[in-house]
């Protein structure tokens, strides 16, 4: 085992710990401060990247939305999910199609975190959602309303746009909480 795997192991244990003996009252307060406790606690960027974004459904659409208060658009949820994790990304979901680097569409290649990207099929990038695993996505959408969850395998329509490409913005699942912890304040 090397010196950096257990001193993550080590970090990722005391986090977790940490977690368990909260008092309530700061518990409480953490909410605030949405999910930051739970981001420098998680085991994983990528589950936590999932929590949130499940979080979120049911969370009304709203162009331009940034916050679950007012509502979210496409790209407006995938930034406030990815920022609650300390994670910069740009505000569109045209910007955010150039962030991080390509993957394959093939769905075997794609894990928990990557930014999913759609669009009409001869045209740009209009539409974003994060990928939770299992074939099935997170994402504003205008037709719904909502922040829903749908499958990746549903047919395009006129409502429906086509998935065009993947992007990955989360390193490797070596970015645990340890590099998290770094980044704390």
């Amino acid at each position: 085992m090397t010196r950096s795997l257990r001193i993550r192991l080590r970090t990722t244990a005391l986090f977790a710990s940490a977690l368990v003996m909260l008092p309530a009252a700061r518990v409480s307060a953490q909410l605030a401060k949405p999910f930051a406790e739970f981001s420098s606690s998680a085991l994983s960027l990528r589950d936590s990247v999932v929590a949130v974004a499940r979080a979120q459904v049911g969370k009304k659409y709203h162009r331009g939305g940034t916050t679950p208060e007012r509502g979210f658009d496409c790209s407006g949820l995938v930034q406030y999910v990815l920022a609650a994790l300390k994670v910069e990304i740009p505000r569109t979901s045209r910007e955010q199609s150039h962030a991080g680097a390509a993957i394959p569409r093939d769905t075997n290649a794609l894990r928990p975190g990557d930014l999913l990207l759609f669009g009409k099929p001869k045209a740009g990038v209009s539409h974003v959602g994060i990928y939770i695993g299992n074939g099935r996505y997170i994402h504003a959408s205008s037709i719904a309303g909502r922040v829903i969850e749908s499958p990746l395998d549903r047919p395009p329509s006129t409502l429906i746009r086509a998935f065009k490409s993947a992007r990955r913005v989360l390193r490797g699942d070596t970015n645990i909480v340890a590099t998290l912890a770094a980044k704390q304040p």
